[in-house]
C-alpha cells in the first residue's frame, strides 16, 4: 500500500484485525517505510487505549463517538499531500 491516505483511511480496521492478511500486510509494509503514517499510527492505537479505559460500558456515547469521527474527518482531510515529502 503506497498511498499515505488510503493507508490512514484503513488504520482503525488494521487496529481491530479486521483486514485481509494481504491488506495488513500491506498497510504493516507502508507504515515500515513512512514516519507519517507511523505517528498516525501511535495516535490511533494510544487513543484506543485512552477510549476503552474512559468508556467503562460496553458502548460509546453517541455524541463521544460523533465528536471523534469530526476530529479524524478534519485531520485527515487537512492532510492533502498524503504525508509523503515532495520530491527534490
Amino acid at each position: 500500500m503506497d498511498d499515505c491516505n488510503e493507508t490512514l483511511r484503513e488504520l482503525e480496521l488494521f487496529l481491530d484485525s479486521e483486514l485481509s492478511e494481504e491488506a495488513h500486510l500491506a498497510i504493516r509494509a507502508h507504515l515500515e517505510r513512512c514516519p507519517n503514517c507511523v505517528e498516525a499510527f501511535e495516535f490511533h492505537a494510544e487513543l484506543k487505549i485512552v477510549v476503552a479505559k474512559k468508556c467503562h460500558s460496553d458502548e460509546m456515547p453517541d455524541h463521544l463517538l460523533a465528536r471523534i469521527e469530526n476530529c479524524f474527518g478534519e485531520a485527515f482531510d487537512g492532510d492533502a499531500s498524503g504525508g509523503e515529502e515532495p520530491a527534490s
